[in-house]
């Protein structure tokens, strides 16, 4: 199937140029016209797509070459950018920085190769004036199989400033499509994991996106960037779509939500609905209570070393998820989750589910994860290989049980996580989308358990 769907790859130089300020304001502006916008971003970030999704109205969705393999990547845009006027896919890191040692894999430019995509390089012009030509020629050459197809100035300190940045470009051969002024407005506040989600900071978060819409809408040629999306070619392939399962009864899968569980791939629900759960959210700071006749639970990652006070005053709702471990019913928990089952979090009880305690640490742990099921569990069989993501602050002691979750193969030869009974509990973060048949393993248990 031959499909045109308009899109853009925002990219830039270095991570910290205003990939996201753009992105996110060009999604909300392009979406106050009118369009049906899909938001998508590179890797496996959870919290830039919350700002997207407030910016379009649709979910946001994450392209992860690591994690589902390039194969899957233009699948998963087709499958989010379904009936959509416009597509805009917004970088991780340097336009050509992908996982350590593995060349250019889960890198922007290998999206957008993938997706057969036009660039957009977001420069931080704040230190430079003539020298930013050197630096788009570089990025635009560098591999002719990636097209630059305009530059945005970001950080721009004056009309004179702007003025020497074009013409220095003149010489370039890309065009500039933008120059953006500093905007202290348009800032979004950040902590120990990068920005501050949306679901802790709603209000704010919607003025933000406002303020990031009209800071684009002023200094973008929004008609010139739709032009280039446009530009780009049909795209072979076929949507993906969530494998459909068998059974007539629907199981009750709970999801946690709110602000201390924030993390989760849109496609993990669809996948579950699909295999025959009805997905319940619920908010483990409000809830006191599983949603009715839950049969399995999801946890996925967040920031409980933040609520840990809150989490542990919910004594209700901790024994409720203590109670439906012990029964056998399947838990999966990936990182925030897998603290949240501990005894304690910095010293705050939890729900016990674990013999293990958490803490906060100076430590940042982070990068892909190579790995394979070590135990048989709710969501795996022993020995299937997928890909993961660790990204935390935080150590848990012991950080294996005597059946581990997974055997960790890369960059370091480890065990790690936790499976009992029907828990699955691990620091890894992975995409289920690159192994329908973990959702479809959870579902069933959750009717046999």
């Amino acid at each position: 199937m031959v499909t045109s769907v308009p899109r853009l790859v925002v990219a830039a130089p270095s991570s910290g140029s205003g990939k996201t300020t753009v992105a996110t304001g060009l999604m909300a502006a392009f979406a106050a016209r009118g369009l049906a916008v899909s938001p998508h971003k590179v890797g496996p970030d959870y919290i830039d797509p919350g700002y997207h999704a407030l910016a379009t109205g649709r979910p946001g969705r994450n392209l992860d070459a690591y994690l589902c393999g390039p194969e899957l990547v233009a699948p998963l845009f087709l499958h989010g950018a379904r009936g959509c006027d416009l597509a805009v896919v917004e970088g991780v890191m340097g336009l050509y920085d992908g996982a350590a040692g593995e060349g250019e894999l889960a890198s922007t430019a290998q999206v957008a190769k993938l997706l057969g995509a036009p660039v957009v390089l977001v420069v931080d012009a704040s230190s430079q004036s003539r020298s930013v030509a050197a630096l788009v020629h570089g990025f635009a050459s560098w591999d002719p199989r990636v097209r630059v197809g305009g530059v945005i100035l970001n950080k721009v300190a004056s009309d004179r400033h702007e003025e020497l940045l074009r013409e220095a470009l003149d010489s370039a051969g890309v065009p500039v499509l933008g120059a953006l002024r500093r905007a202290a407005r348009v800032d979004t506040p950040s902590r120990h994991l990068g920005l501050v989600p949306v679901a802790e900071r709603r209000s704010d978060a919607v003025d933000a996106v406002a303020a990031m819409a009209a800071q684009v809408e002023q200094g973008c040629d929004l008609e010139a960037l739709l032009a280039l999306a446009r530009s780009a070619g049909a795209l072979s392939g076929t949507a993906w779509e969530p494998p459909a399962g068998t059974a007539d009864k629907r199981e009750v899968v709970a999801v946690a939500g709110g602000p201390a569980f924030t993390f989760s791939y849109a496609e993990h629900t669809e996948l579950l609905a699909a295999a025959g759960a009805d997905v319940v959210t619920f908010d483990p700071l409000r809830d006191e209570q599983l949603p009715e006749g839950t049969a399995g639970l999801v946890v996925g990652g967040g920031f409980p070393e933040v609520y840990a006070a809150e989490l542990s005053a919910n004594e209700p709702l901790r024994k409720a998820v203590a109670d439906l471990a012990l029964s056998g019913a399947p838990v999966a928990a990936e990182c925030a989750g897998l603290l949240y089952l501990c005894r304690e979090l910095d010293g705050q009880p939890m729900c016990g589910v674990l013999d293990a305690t958490a803490r906060m640490t100076e430590r940042l742990t982070l990068g892909y994860r190579d790995a394979v099921a070590v135990t048989d569990s709710s969501l795996a069989v022993a020995g299937t290989r997928m890909r993961g993501h660790e990204f935390h602050r935080t150590a848990v002691e012991p950080g294996a049980s005597a059946a581990p979750a997974w055997g960790v193969r890369h960059p370091a030869r480890r065990v790690e996580g936790f499976v009992q009974g029907g828990v699955h509990a691990s620091y890894l973060h992975t995409h289920w989308a690159s192994e329908p048949g973990v959702a479809r393993r959870f579902v069933e248990r959750c009717r046999t358990s």
